[in-house]
Order: structure tokens, then sequence, then C-alpha cells
């Protein structure tokens, strides 16, 4: 195999544990109770109030933002787009059904904590592979870099990625509200480290680790 392919099959292989981080990381906030990542955030709370299942919802959504990335920043548009929205919500939908209903573990507190700072790093570092690897990205990821283009740079995508986040969380909250749901389910500790932390996350892992194995 000639370096090209290597190279080749190395992204393939990034995109695809990127991927497989952020379903973890998903269902590992779903789990921890302590609130979910920013996008489920809006999402959990969408889907109660429309009772829709968690995963096709998110499958929905994300169709919806890909069609602004095309006519916006098409070149964020690849395979790992694809896997990405079709795979996560059914990913952490499985995780939960695993750990809930198969496994029956009892979520103690320092299960919980664990599950946050699972759900934190692999937040972080799934996005940095698949954005490095640079097979397409997921279309909420996206979001940063089109506010980092509508403002010529003027913000960068870690801040543009907290302006995001931030708005997706109040948008979840809203609707949760209008459907009598359980807030403290999707919002919570967790949603704020995320929603603050994930974009100065995800700039680390790709300057320190990810970039430096392309």
């Amino acid at each position: 195999m000639d370096s090209t392919s290597k190279n080749y099959m190395k992204r393939i292989i990034m995109m695809l544990v990127g991927i497989l981080f952020i379903g973890i990381c998903v269902g590992s906030f779903r789990l921890s109770e302590f609130g979910v990542d920013a996008f489920t955030c809006m999402n959990l709370g969408i889907s109660g109030f429309i009772r829709m299942s968690f995963g096709t919802w998110q499958l929905i959504m994300n169709a919806v933002i890909l069609v602004v990335i095309f006519f916006t920043v098409r070149r964020c548009i690849g395979l790992g787009t694809i896997v990405n929205m079709v795979c996560v919500g059914y990913l952490a939908d499985f995780i939960c059904w695993l750990f809930q209903d198969i496994l029956k573990v009892e979520m103690s507190l320092p299960l919980r904590i664990v599950a946050l700072i699972i759900g934190m790093l692999f937040a972080g570092f799934g996005v940095a592979l698949y954005m490095v690897a640079d097979m397409g990205i997921a279309p909420y990821d996206a979001v940063g870099i089109i506010i980092e283009e509508l403002t010529h740079s003027k913000l960068k995508y870690d801040k543009a990625r907290v302006i995001s986040d931030v708005t997706v969380v109040i948008v979840g909250v809203a609707f949760c509200l209008m459907s009598g749901g359980k807030l403290g389910l999707i919002i919570g500790i967790g949603t704020v480290c995320n929603a603050l932390f994930n974009g100065p996350l995800i700039q680390f892992f790709k300057t320190h680790v990810t970039e430096k194995m392309i």
C-alpha cells in the first residue's frame, strides 16, 4: 500500500472513530443526568415536544442544517457528514438502552461524574478527529465555521461554537418547558460545561493531538 492509500485509510479510521466518540459522548451525557451536550439539549427538547424519537428527530434536524451548509460551506460536506447524521443519534440511543435496560446499571453519583467527564472529553476529541480527517463533518459542527465565515473571521471557531451552543441550549430549554418535560434531564452543569468549553476543547485537541496524527 503506497503512502497516499495509507493516508486515506488513516483519515477514514479517524473519521469513524471520531463519530463513534461523539455517539459515546452523547450517550454518556444522557446517562450522567447532569444535562446533555448543547445540540442534544435542543433535539431532546424538540423531540419531546413533538413526541418523536430522539434519533429520528436528530436525523431530520441534521438534514435541515445540511441544506444550509450546501449553500454556504459546501467543502464541509463529505462521507463523514452522512455517517454522522445517520449514526450519532442512534448510537446514543443504543448506549442508553444498553446501560439502562439491558445491563441495568445503577448510575451512582461517582458513575455519573465519570460519565460526565467521558462525555466532555469525547465531545472535544471526537470532533477534532473527524474535522482533521477532512472527510466531512457533522452538520451542527459546521455551524461554527459558517459563523466564522459570515463574520469574516472576526469570530474564530472556538468563540463561534460557544455562541451556537448557548443558542441551541436556550431553544432546547424553551421546547422542554412548553412540553412539560423534566428540565433536569436535558440541562444541568454538564450542559453549561459543554456549551462554554467544547469549542476551546476542540481547538486544543486539534492543535495538540489530531493535526499531528495526520
